[in-house]
């Protein structure tokens, strides 16, 4: 007989890794075709110029040049301008 009363899946609940999310490319730094820019859930950041927003809304160059970062109508902006 079970000495604890219906735990279910608390007690089966693994432990598992993040899913390292975040900017991975800051202001100012050069970036090549294809380089991840941001990794986030929803947009936080929007996809400006030289960019592309994948399906999970990656944020990705698709030219290489200087990434920036800054505000349009109230929204974050993130572009890739030519070096």
């Amino acid at each position: 007989m079970a000495h604890t009363k219906s735990q279910g899946k608390t007690n089966q609940k693994s432990n598992r890794p993040g899913q390292r999310r975040g900017i991975k490319k800051f202001g100012d730094q050069k970036i090549k075709v294809g380089e991840i820019i941001v990794r986030q859930v929803g947009s936080k950041f929007h996809g400006g110029a030289g960019t592309k927003t994948g399906k999970d809304f990656t944020i990705y160059a698709i030219r290489p040049g200087i990434v920036k970062f800054f505000t349009k109508f109230g929204k974050k902006v993130v572009s890739v301008i030519k070096a």
